[in-house]
């Protein structure tokens, strides 16, 4: 009796150990043979390690804006970067004719030096130099550090004829709708109130 139960647990442990070998065999190739993962499995991703996961979809964007009639124009900066208006539709919009001579727009050009970076997202303020040379409007531009304002070159005088705009310095005002609220001057107190309503509005 001793003798059959003792021959028998070596067989047990012999087979045992076989099927151990088999799975570990099995498990340890690291690989699925093409079109053998399961139905409804998520696929391995192809992602190398330590990349960073892939962003989200990005949501579409609203309809642009209808540009109106009065931001149909383009022009070139002092930068010499092109510019063109139809990208400020649906926003209120302030433009600044200004002429490098001028002393009132050298006054001026401190406040909007200071509040055209505050509101540059929601009032663009956007200079139109004229009545001047461009190396005297580019100097007029460092010296106030206007440089981070979007400043158009119109020497020919073509933006402030089509704002029938006849002396310096003057303020457009154009509100999201295209329509002009303000044209004239306006001091530095009077400017920043204009604006921020305009932001808040």
């Amino acid at each position: 009796m001793g003798r059959t139960t003792a021959g028998r647990v070596p067989r047990a442990a012999a087979a045992g150990a076989l099927v151990v070998a088999l799975l570990g065999t099995a498990s340890c190739t690291g690989t699925v043979p093409s079109g053998a993962a399961a139905a409804g499995s998520v696929p391995a991703s192809t992602t190398s390690p330590g990349a960073p996961a892939s962003a989200p979809a990005i949501a579409p964007t609203a309809a642009p804006a209808r540009v109106p009639d009065t931001l149909r124009f383009t022009g070139t900066t002092l930068a010499g970067t092109a510019f063109d208006a139809a990208q400020l539709a649906g926003r209120p919009v302030v433009l600044w004719f200004w002429a490098p001579w001028c002393a009132t727009c050298a006054s001026q050009a401190w406040t909007v030096a200071e509040i055209a970076p505050r509101y540059r997202d929601t009032v663009p303020i956007v200079g139109v130099a004229g009545l001047g040379e461009r190396r005297a409007m580019q100097e007029f531009v460092t010296e106030f550090d206007l440089a981070g304002t979007p400043q158009i070159e119109d020497r020919a005088g073509a933006l402030w004829r089509r704002f029938k705009v006849t002396e310096q310095s003057i303020f457009v005002i154009i509100d999201r709708d295209g329509k002009i609220v303000h044209q004239g001057f306006l001091d530095g107190e009077a400017l920043t109130a204009r604006v921020a309503a305009l932001a808040g509005a």
